[in-house]
């Protein structure tokens, strides 16, 4: 009776456990990413009171079994639900993300590493991706740049804390302009073309800072001793103006007749712009030649590429070409096309000497390309050259003819952040411009079950669970959603039946109890 009573308090014991886990998982049946947990009973220790006998074919005699009486009930194991995924909720942040695989978050609180499938998070005062709820920091991939191509790749030797919203990332450099394009109809009967002023044309474009400039051209028909047989054009460059539209060509120091931050005169300007080698022939400075000049006509031989340039050779008839190009002749005149330019700004950033006064574009031109030498490609194949009744309508723009690429930008702010399925982390700007600023790491491991919960969502590795391996999600076939999270997975159904069965196998744990207690008492009462 004694061993009765000793089982009836085990399975009043493993009960209660059932029961204490039971309550949590209903306690978190709303915790984000949640695992429930279950537990298996195994019976106790057993005391023999006679051991099995086998068969004796001598006597007859047939074998007996042991005689064994159990000593109840304990806890045999507490195991989580890890492999199953709760739901999705949908939340709408940009920083909730939900993990569909196997795969866990990273997470540190600066000395230990943590693992989590609870993800929401937000940024903190440092820009860092951390835990909303208890502070600890997203671990992930950085970016480098990749030697050969020269993009921004993910660094993958070093896992850290993502810094995603330092003051590094909230803006975005400026890039300079290295294309633009000049559109629209020029009419070989303008009255432009033939003033000393020519036909005025601006192009708009960025410099390495961020400054905004127009550079004027004027085209005025060729000069060449026949007049213009060949529909030819010189181009030239006139003046470069700031975002304020004043010249950039200023005196820099007092020389006579004029003051310190006088702007130059046109011939001034001319000569410094050819003295600095503004304009180049495919690649090559054209020095102190008068203008740059293109034909309107095709080759005999072949159709100029686009962009081809063409020399400086104002008197030839017809002009004549370099960078390869053979000898061009005329053909007939609803031939006609014009080709590119290409535009040297380099050396605009350059201190220019002329004679003994020293000239350079103080006024909102400092530094402009300073380090880097980006020449802009100007593209005339879209200009026309046909009868417009007198009136041309040429313009300048930056980018390409089909797209913005090359058009450069300003400084931009940061206007919003997007995680991909992958975890790589990328920003986009006021700009236009977007930048990869790093990769969310995830851990999976041989077993997964065998993590020890730490509270506060958090898991830690054990010995049984094997050691984190830390990686990109796709690596094992998972992937990142946002804008949602993972939802607990207690199923409200079977805990509450496990609670019925867990509260019968309570009650009848204490009836062994009782009755027990009763046999025991008659046993006492035997005497009186």
């Amino acid at each position: 009776m004694m061993r009765s009573l000793f089982s009836g308090v085990a399975g009043l014991r493993t009960h209660q456990t059932r029961m204490d886990v039971i309550g949590n998982n209903i306690a978190n049946v709303n915790t984000v990413a949640y695992k429930s947990s279950s537990v298996t009973f195994q019976d106790l220790l057993y005391q023999t009171t006679q051991n099995a006998t086998g068969a004796n074919a001598k006597t007859g005699r047939a074998g007996i079994n042991p005689k064994q009486i159990g000593l109840g009930v304990s806890t045999g194991s507490i195991s989580t639900n890890i492999s199953t995924s709760g739901s999705a909720q949908s939340t709408g942040s940009p920083f909730d993300i939900r993990i569909t695989g196997d795969s866990f978050f990273v997470v540190s609180d600066g000395s230990n590493q943590f693992f989590t499938r609870a993800g929401a998070f937000n940024v903190d005062a440092n820009g860092t991706l951390c835990m909303a709820t208890n502070g600890y920091t997203v671990q992930g991939y950085g970016t480098t740049t990749d030697a050969t191509t020269g993009e921004i790749v993910i660094d993958t030797s070093n896992l850290k804390a993502l810094d995603i919203m330092s003051d590094e990332n909230l803006t975005s450099p400026p890039v300079a302009t290295t294309d633009a394009y000049m559109t629209g109809i020029l009419d070989e009967n303008s009255d432009a073309l033939s003033t000393a002023a020519g036909q005025v044309v601006s192009v708009p474009f960025i410099d390495n800072l961020g400054y905004s400039y127009t550079a004027q051209f004027k085209i005025e028909k060729s000069l060449g001793t026949t007049g213009d047989p060949n529909g030819a054009y010189h181009m030239t460059m006139t003046d470069i103006l700031d975002s304020d539209g004043k010249s950039i060509f200023t005196y820099a120091e007092a020389v006579p007749g004029h003051s310190a931050g006088d702007e130059m005169d046109s011939v001034t300007k001319t000569s410094i712009l050819k003295t600095a080698n503004v304009l180049s022939v495919g690649g090559t400075d054209i020095g102190n030649s008068a203008a740059l000049i293109f034909d309107t006509y095709k080759t005999a031989a072949s159709t100029k590429p686009k962009g081809m340039l063409c020399s400086v050779v104002a008197t030839a008839d017809p002009p004549t070409y370099t960078g390869g190009q053979t000898t061009a002749t005329k053909t007939k005149e609803n031939d006609r096309e014009i080709v590119g330019l290409s535009i040297n700004l380099s050396a605009l950033s350059q201190d220019i000497t002329q004679g003994a006064a020293k000239f350079t574009g103080v006024t909102g031109f400092a530094g402009m390309n300073h380090d880097n030498k980006t020449a802009v490609a100007v593209d005339l194949s879209t200009m026309q050259n046909i009868d417009n009744k007198g009136t041309s309508t040429v313009n300048g723009k930056r980018g390409q003819l089909s797209s913005d690429a090359g058009a450069g930008c300003k400084v931009g702010d940061m206007s919003s952040i997007s995680i991909g399925q992958d975890g790589k982390i990328v920003a986009t700007y006021t700009n236009g411009q977007t930048k990869l600023l790093g990769q969310i790491a995830t851990a999976t491991f041989a077993n997964a079950s065998g993590l020890q919960k730490e509270g506060d969502n958090l898991y830690a590795a054990t010995l049984n669970s094997g050691e984190a391996v830390i990686n990109d999600i796709t690596a094992n076939g998972g992937s990142m959603s946002t804008g949602e999270l993972e939802m607990s997975n207690v199923d409200l159904s079977a805990e509450f039946t496990d609670m019925i069965t867990t509260q019968r196998g309570f009650q009848a744990n204490s009836r062994i109890i009782t009755v027990s207690d009763t046999m025991l008492e008659e046993l006492v009462n035997l005497k009186r």
